[in-house]
């Protein structure tokens, strides 16, 4: 009785063994298949982020430029050779254009070359220094230079 008895114990421990092992291979590949889905997925977030992060970029970049237009009513521009043209009409360095404009000669030279764009409000001094002719920019700087 005891053999029967051993037998039947190891063959129903068998069994049992058998059919754990398939579902457990089933469970394996299913989370073998979840784990690379998730991967994937990751993947598409992190290039979808940075899109909006690149597109954010031009978006800030943008919108200042727009709500000044707003603001003012009328459509202050900046040009990279309009505004070097309009330094060497005036005969002024880029040092005695800052003081004019109340920003540092390296602004100003940064906005030549195109490396940056100046603000908003700093486009309305532009277009303020943009009216005045050679004798109104010499006093404005003498005027400067004296306080």
């Amino acid at each position: 009785m005891p053999n029967f008895a051993n037998q039947l114990k190891s063959e129903i421990s068998r069994l049992a063994k058998k059919e754990v092992r398939a579902e457990t291979q089933v469970l394996k590949k299913a989370s073998a298949q979840y784990r690379s889905e998730i991967a994937a997925l990751k993947r598409r977030v992190a290039g979808l982020e940075a899109q909006i992060k690149k597109q954010s970029k031009g978006a800030a970049r943008a919108k200042p430029a727009e709500n000044a237009d707003e603001e003012s009513g009328t459509s202050l521009r900046f040009r990279v050779a309009g505004f070097a043209a309009l330094r060497k009409k005036l005969n002024i360095s880029a040092a005695e254009m800052g003081k004019l404009l109340g920003v540092s000669a390296q602004s100003v030279y940064h906005w030549e070359t195109g490396k940056t764009k100046p603000r908003a409000s700093q486009l309305a001094a532009i277009a303020a220094v943009r009216k005045l002719g050679k004798r109104a920019v010499a006093a404005k700087l003498g005027e400067s230079a004296e306080a």
